[in-house]
């Protein structure tokens, strides 16, 4: 069956002359500035925008974080700490990036299921917040402070006993990689309390690419009942309260775009109880995908055009190698293309085609049976909603091909 293309997305972005524009800048132009294709460009106004629109619906209460993981771009990463509260990290790696900036220390945070010695003396060191994942990781952390004579901040993050319904990855509620269960907390907390270890708060993360209202405004509520419950057992006043972020982006067709305004009703409705309850608490919602995803857009060039059997097929230089989401291997159950077009030629007749990469395998597609405007060699095919868990969350050496190159406008 074929698929139209959904143009929604294409609202972030210019069409000027027949031409797709990003940082007011035709794409043949950029490509040309670029000097080669693949490549990945972000446009630093969308996610302006985004934020801002953001920050206009939630409550003033609210702390925005951006989690690094979603793209961790050196250029991307120095624009948000101009932008938001704070980061969330995942490794060593992003730990660097994001000290390059001027984000205050206790405004960082690290979390990941897997922390090695060297990460959480490098975070110790560095005077972030760990987030602990583990009671073994509480030891392990406890341990090296005192080799270190340093005493670090310090949160625990939570596996609850529900999950965020309705979301593309969940990440609690039932046994999970994530965080300690939820009625673990308490024994650790009195463990917590006899070590070097400053407590700093919960992080209480259930899931992510969620574009139902209501289920995270249910999610939200779940959170903060739990985090008053287990303040009970908390060694020191909470200071941080990350309560995880969830909220999604419409890629494929017949999803429509995440309603706020209820979540940030919501909300304000909690708040004065929170604030009341946990008056020292920072309240955080950490976002990535959200914030950044549909900046982005790919770009590859045609370099064959050929039939098969009846079936058109335009064949890329670029592919599942430098965006693997886009083509349906990255968490897709039954495969939907993102939105695609001709960039250098939006608009005119159409054909059905289907956009492949240069990979020897046939899980190298970018748009399958789309109707496209006509294309032919030498034009440019572009990959909308690609800003998050494009370049870093896909196999660039699978088949030795030319890295993909990344720009910031």
């Amino acid at each position: 069956m074929k698929q139209k293309p959904q143009h929604a997305p294409m609202n972030q972005f210019d069409i000027i002359e027949n031409e797709l524009q990003i940082g007011n800048i035709p794409i043949s132009q950029v490509a040309d500035s670029v000097g080669q294709t693949p490549f990945y460009a972000y446009d630093r106004a969308v996610i302006r925008k985004q934020i801002d629109n953001l920050q206009d619906i939630l409550p003033s209460e609210i702390h925005l974080h951006y989690a690094i993981k979603a793209n961790p771009m050196p250029a991307i990463v120095q624009y948000m700490a101009t932008l938001v509260d704070g980061f969330d990290l995942a490794s060593a790696g992003e730990m660097r990036v994001a000290l390059d900036t001027h984000m205050p220390r206790q405004h960082i945070s690290f979390a990941g299921p897997g922390k090695t010695d060297k990460e959480l003396k490098q975070a110790i060191a560095s005077e972030i917040v760990i987030n602990m994942e583990s009671e073994n990781e509480m030891e392990r952390v406890a341990t090296i402070s005192d080799e270190l004579s340093l005493k670090p901040k310090v949160t625990i993050r939570v596996n609850p006993d529900f999950e965020l319904k309705a979301s593309g990855m969940k990440m609690s509620g039932g046994p999970k990689q994530f965080g300690v269960d939820a009625e673990r907390v308490p024994s650790m907390l009195k463990r917590l309390s006899q070590l070097n270890l400053t407590f700093y708060g919960f992080h209480i993360y259930s899931g992510s690419q969620n574009l139902n209202a209501e289920s995270i405004i249910d999610a939200h509520n779940k959170t903060f009942d739990l985090a008053i419950k287990l303040n009970e057992y908390a060694p020191e006043a909470i200071k941080l309260l990350n309560i995880g972020g969830g909220l999604g982006i419409p890629y494929f067709p017949g999803e429509s775009r995440l309603d706020l305004n209820p979540i940030g009703e919501n909300l304000k409705s909690l708040l004065p109880k929170v604030t009341t309850i946990l008056p020292n608490a920072e309240i955080v919602m950490e976002l990535g995908r959200y914030l950044v995803g549909e900046s982005g857009i790919y770009v590859s060039k045609i370099i064959d055009k050929k039939i098969s059997r009846g079936e058109t097929y335009l064949i890329a230089d670029g592919g599942l190698h430098h965006h693997l989401a886009a083509s349906g291997n990255f968490g897709q159950v039954i495969r939907k293309n993102y939105p695609v077009i001709i960039g250098n030629n939006v608009d005119g007749e159409k054909e059905t085609v289907s956009v492949v990469g240069p990979l020897c395998t046939p899980l190298d597609i970018l748009a399958n049976k789309m109707d496209l405007t006509k294309a032919e060699v030498g034009d440019l095919v572009i990959v909308f909603q690609s800003g998050a868990y494009g370049y870093t969350a896909s196999p660039e050496k699978f088949l030795s091909h030319p890295n993909v190159i990344e720009t910031l406008l």
